[in-house]
């Protein structure tokens, strides 16, 4: 079955929204179409860490639909169309299409290299070089999917939200900010 006859429903989703929230039962795969997104967990003290960006095109939670319910948040940052393809559908495409099995295969290695930078980011580098890494990689994300202007990009995210992704204070991720202006290195 192709998947531009799987079964989705799409849902609109307005900013800082869940897509869907942790505990949530998954109801299948995530397929971000237009929008920005995030992947997140929530502390119980409220802290929030965001884990993973999405630009269309994305799958969101290719692995978790197995499991049956969300072990995280997956929340639109714009104003966002997501759709959803239904287990059953994933698991019919896997079956007959081995060519698209290898994708999403590459697709979840991508992802885990991802998440390995993200980690070192967060355990490693400096408040400089994690900022730099991020703004680079998501540049190098939104030219895949045609939402750069040359070397430049609009990044829809609050200096909160920076700070939640980088494991930073927002006051450390505003200094950091300036920093790059200073050096040139981005324009804000």
């Amino acid at each position: 079955m192709p998947l531009k006859h799987a079964a989705m429903m799409c849902a609109n989703s307005r900013p800082v929204e869940d897509v869907i929230s942790q505990g949530d039962r998954t109801g299948g795969v995530k397929l971000l179409l237009d929008g920005f997104a995030c992947r997140y967990k929530v502390l119980e003290d409220g802290r929030r860490q965001i884990i993973a960006y999405f630009v269309p095109g994305d799958l969101c939670d290719l692995r978790v639909f197995i499991l049956k319910r969300m072990d995280h948040s997956i929340g639109a940052v714009v104003t966002s169309k997501v759709a959803t393809i239904s287990p059953e559908n994933v698991l019919k495409l896997t079956h007959n299409y081995p060519t698209l099995t290898r994708a999403l295969w590459w697709s979840t290695l991508v992802e885990e290299a991802i998440a390995r930078e993200w980690l070192v980011n967060v355990a490693q580098r400096d408040a400089l070089e994690r900022m730099a890494h991020l703004f680079c990689e998501l540049l190098y994300r939104f030219r895949a999917v045609d939402l750069n202007q040359g070397n430049s990009c609009t990044l829809p995210l609050t200096q909160v939200e920076l700070a939640e992704t980088l494991g930073l204070s927002p006051v450390h991720v505003n200094r950091t900010l300036q920093a790059l202006r200073r050096r040139k290195l981005i324009t804000v």
